[in-house]
C-alpha cells in the first residue's frame, strides 16, 4: 500500500479511534505511532515511533493526533507539518453532521456526536463519544470535548478549553454568546450558566471557581 495513517498516541483514546479510522479508511494500511511504546503491537497493529513512522516506505503518510493535552496536541501537530504529515479527519459512521457546519482540519468525531447547524469549529477538535455542539456555536482550535457534553446555542469556546465528561453549557443569545474562555477547563458533570473567564477550572452545579488550596 502507498498510503499509512499513523495514531499519534497509543494509549486508551488511541485504541477506542482506531476502529473509527479502520472504517473510514479502508484499503489503508494503520499503525500507530508513540516513541514510548515501540518495537510492539497494540490490538494488532504495530508501534512505531516518530522517526521510524518518517522512515517508512510509503508515499503518503496521515496523521490522527489521539492525544487529550491540547499543548501537545498542538506542538505535535507543528512537528508533523514541518515533515509534510498530513492530518487524517476521523468521523464515525454514525456521527451526524447537520447544516451549514464548519470544521477545521484534523478533527475527531466520535461515535453518537452531532454537530447542528451554522456552527463553525476550529482545527484539532476532539468531540467524544455522545457529545453535540448545537446551533450558532463558535470553537476555536484544539478543543477537547469529554464524553456526554451538552454545548447548547450561541455558545464560544476559545482555544484550548477542555470541556469534561457530562458537562452542560447553557445556551447563550445571538447578542451575547456565552463564553468559555482560552485555556479554561470546564469539571466533569459542570453546569455553565454564565461566561468562563480564561485560563481557569470551574465546576459544580452551577459551575463556580475552583479555588486551589
Amino acid at each position: 500500500m502507498q498510503k499509512i495513517i499513523g495514531i499519534y498516541g497509543a494509549s486508551g483514546f488511541g485504541r477506542e479511534i482506531l476502529p473509527l479510522v479502520r472504517e473510514q479508511y479502508v484499503n489503508t494500511e494503520l499503525c500507530f505511532v508513540d516513541d514510548g511504546l515501540v518495537d510492539s503491537k497494540l490490538n494488532g497493529y504495530p508501534i512505531y515511533s516518530y522517526q521510524d513512522f518518517l522512515d517508512l516506505p510509503q508515499a503518503d503518510k496521515f496523521i490522527v493526533f489521539a492525544i487529550a493535552n491540547s499543548q501537545i496536541r498542538e506542538s505535535l501537530e507543528a512537528k508533523c507539518k514541518q515533515d509534510n504529515i498530513k492530518n487524517a479527519p476521523v468521523q464515525a459512521s454514525n456521527s451526524i453532521i447537520l447544516d451549514q457546519v464548519e470544521i477545521g482540519e484534523g478533527s475527531i468525531l466520535c461515535h453518537f456526536t452531532q454537530l447542528t447547524s451554522n456552527i463553525k469549529i476550529g482545527k484539532q477538535f476532539h468531540a467524544n463519544i455522545y457529545s453535540y455542539v448545537a446551533h450558532d456555536c463558535v470553537i476555536g482550535d484544539f478543543v477537547t470535548f469529554a464524553p456526554k457534553v451538552q454545548c447548547n446555542g450561541n455558545v464560544h469556546i476559545e482555544d484550548h478549553a477542555y470541556i469534561g465528561t457530562g458537562a452542560i453549557i447553557k445556551q447563550g443569545t445571538p447578542d451575547k454568546p456565552l463564553t468559555i474562555g482560552r485555556g479554561a477547563i470546564v469539571g466533569m458533570g459542570a453546569v455553565v450558566t454564565k461566561s468562563v473567564p480564561a485560563g481557569v477550572t470551574v465546576i459544580g452545579n452551577p459551575a463556580r471557581l475552583l479555588v486551589r488550596q
